[in-house]
């Protein structure tokens, strides 16, 4: 239809030019002072509330992404937004929104640990040294054929065997931990600390000429390296420490006034007995008796194989279902090697020259008591450098950013660890009786040493335990052929074996860990 919009024609002094009068159109109504005024545009809302992410998308796709789960389906975009569905907006907003990439908010740190938990656990590795002190005049006699004081080599083979069994079973023990598991790891350590503790008496019995006392003594000592071991790994560090009291307080007491031996022995039996007596607490004796004895039952009337469909079969053998489960003894074989290497190369160390034929006031066992004590700081700083990789892997833009990074990182943790080292060295040195000094020769390789003990350590926390087990291992040989054969100068050879193999472990860590996937 076409025709006018008026329907009265229009008389004098009414139409839309007039202004007055019945024809003319209403007054436009203007805004009050206290109306809201017309309604925000809602594409602007939606931008502000998903600034954030919008702007840190590098793809429309992304914020898409961000309004479907969001819950926005195409029909609510095309009523609200007047889009056609959510890539149509996602396309839109992020041409809208500039480009912005803050910087991560600082995220939990699962590394960070208690220094002083670590100093405890350094000082708990060197108090058992102290016993050595109370049980001095009982290991009196003739030096053995190597010219080491009388007892020495039975109580070393002693500890050495008892350190690698103690690498091997924490591993194992501390895998059931990992899995959540703290009855297996009971379990474990229930059966493999006695057994840790017969190994290391019959390796000590095994080596003859020592005084009648130093059997006894190492006999002692494999029994609290076993009941260490359970109260290290179950973290009862301070029971642990308390145990350990009253012979640390025996041996102080020696350096001021001459113990009678019953009273020595008594101490050194008090602190035995009383870091057993905690570890068996520790430990789920009835739980591993009752377990015990189902095994023998089980052995002893062993059930058929159930017999089920055979498309189950194929996927499944009959006998899996009593297959033990949990980590496989296997994994942790390198951790013993790798006590091995160690536990060899801190012992020529300390006795490399008097071994090589030199005399006893050679003995270095300033350097060993500070390797020991180390640890302590060692561990925590193993633990900063995972914290700061991390940091560096949520701030790097580029792989060689985060290599950087991670080396700047590593080289502060190992200068701070030599520092240490260092220190004790030179305190020990200075406050140990008749002590030889420490040359240049020994300094650096006492650094070299610890550099190998903490590259392997780091790697180990990185599960290339392998690799940091091989060199240690190899050193630890080649320095026993050297000393078997007399080949160069003792001192000499300990430095050129300790740079090899820090070398080694240095070039391992910038391949294995210069990769960014190596610290998720």
């Amino acid at each position: 239809m076409s025709g006018s919009l008026w329907l009265k024609p229009p008389g004098p002094g009414s139409g839309p030019g007039s202004g007055s009068g019945s024809g003319t159109l209403p007054a436009i109504p203007r805004p009050r002072a206290g109306d809201p005024g017309p309604a925000a545009d809602p594409m602007d809302e939606l931008a502000e509330r998903l600034d954030v992410f919008i702007a840190s998308a590098v793809h429309p796709d992304e914020i898409a992404a961000v309004l479907e789960s969001d819950g926005m389906t195409d029909e609510y975009i095309r009523l609200t937004y007047g889009r056609d569905d959510s890539f149509a907006l996602a396309e839109e907003l992020y041409a809208r929104v500039p480009r912005s990439f803050p910087e991560p908010g600082p995220a939990p740190d699962p590394w960070r640990v208690s220094l002083a938990a670590c100093l405890l656990r350094g000082v708990i590795f060197a108090l058992p040294g102290l016993a050595y002190l109370l049980g001095a005049p009982l290991l009196e006699g003739p030096q053995d054929r190597l010219g080491l004081p009388a007892g020495t080599l039975t109580l070393l083979a002693g500890a050495l065997i008892g350190w690698v069994w103690d690498q091997t079973l924490s591993h194992r023990a501390y895998s059931w931990l990992g899995l959540g598991d703290r009855a297996a790891a009971g379990r474990t350590l229930l059966v493999g600390a006695p057994v840790g503790a017969v190994l290391g008496t019959v390796a000590a019995l095994a080596v003859p000429g020592g005084p009648p006392f130093s059997y006894a003594f190492a006999a002692g000592q494999a029994l609290y390296v076993g009941a260490a071991t359970v109260l290290l790994v179950l973290g009862r560090e301070r029971l642990l420490l308390a145990a350990l009291a009253p012979m640390a307080a025996g041996a102080v007491a020696v350096l001021v006034v001459d113990l009678p031996v019953p009273v020595r022995v008594t101490l050194l039996v008090v602190s035995l007995l009383a870091a057993c007596t905690l570890a068996v607490r520790e430990l789920p004796l009835a739980d591993g008796l009752r377990t015990a004895a189902h095994r023998i039952r089980g052995w002893a009337t062993r059930r058929p194989a159930r017999v089920g469909p055979v498309r189950w079969q194929m996927l499944r053998g009959a006998e899996e279902e009593y297959t033990p489960r949990g980590p496989r003894l296997g994994d942790s074989v390198p951790f013993g090697v790798f006590g091995l290497g160690t536990g060899l190369l801190v012992l020529y160390a300390a006795l490399g020259e008097v071994l090589a034929g030199g005399p006893a006031e050679a003995v270095a066992a300033p350097s060993a008591v500070a390797l020991t004590l180390s640890m302590g700081p060692a561990e925590w700083l193993l633990h900063r450098f995972r914290s700061g990789s991390l940091s560096g892997l949520q701030g790097a833009r580029s792989p060689r950013q985060f290599r950087a990074r991670m080396l700047t990182t590593l080289t502060r943790c190992l200068s701070i660890y030599l520092a240490v080292l260092l220190a004790l060295g030179l305190t020990g040195t200075l406050l140990w009786p008749g002590a030889p000094g420490l040359t240049g020769v020994r300094v650096a390789t006492l650094l070299l040493l610890g550099a190998v003990m903490w590259s392997g350590l780091l790697l180990q926390s990185f599960g290339a335990v392998r690799p940091a087990a091989v060199v240690c291992a190899s050193a630890a040989v080649a320095q026993s052929l050297a000393l078997l054969t007399g080949l160069g100068q003792p001192r000499v050879v300990q430095l050129v074996v300790a740079g090899t193999a820090a070398a080694a472990l240095a070039t391992l860590v910038c391949l294995l860990l210069g990769r960014a996937t190596a610290h998720r």
